[in-house]
């Protein structure tokens, strides 16, 4: 009996990815070297890309969409994405800002979305992945308060750090919109803190 595949990538690999066991040889192995085989179809080689990116690409949805499981949704989302559009990465680029590139875009979609719904999640959790270098409860707060396209370039900028120019690139957006967005939304920020 076959198993259903995405882009050449088992679905039964996607789903056991954060679960399953490491397979030895791709621990080491470098990025590019993960790509050129997940490409080829891979399954072990796009887990180990996965175990590698997962947590930051689940964080920066989260701090996009303040919402545990609408993150992991999203995260979730951007991977099979990238999977399916795997053949038309680029092997000269790295792989990591172009895999948050996709899920920023999904997560500003998500919380846009969710704005336009004014859908109000019954019960948010609001349990943010854990990692020491996440901002205060106060902060998150106060990124929750912004538009998502100002939250997501903060976001970029000060959370992941990526570069202005970076992020224009990322977003598909001019520099000075960028530029923009993070002033507004970083006096936004403070006028929230300052309450």
């Amino acid at each position: 009996m076959g198993r259903a595949t995405i882009a050449g990538v088992q679905t039964a690999a996607i789903e056991t990815l954060r679960v399953g066991e490491r397979r030895k040889g791709w621990q080491r192995a470098a990025e590019p070297a993960l790509v050129r085989a997940a490409q080829r179809g891979s399954a072990e080689a796009f887990a180990e890309l996965f175990r590698r990116h997962w947590p930051r690409a689940h964080r920066a949805a989260w701090l996009v969409v303040h919402d545990a499981t609408a993150a992991e949704d999203v995260a979730q989302e951007a991977f099979l994405a990238a999977v399916r559009s795997l053949e038309r990465f680029d092997r000269g680029r790295p792989f990591g800002p172009w895999l948050h590139r996709i899920v920023v875009n999904r997560a500003i979609d998500y919380a846009r979305a969710r704005e336009l719904r004014r859908e109000v999640p019954e019960a948010v959790d609001a349990t943010a992945p854990p990692d020491r270098d996440m901002p205060g409860d106060e902060v998150i707060a106060a990124l929750a308060a912004l538009p998502p396209d100002q939250r997501a370039v903060i976001v970029m900028r000060h959370l992941l750090g990526f570069t202005p120019g970076e992020i224009a690139k990322a977003l598909g957006l001019p520099r000075g919109t960028v530029n923009s967005r993070l002033r507004r939304g970083l006096d936004g920020l403070q006028e929230v803190v300052e309450r």
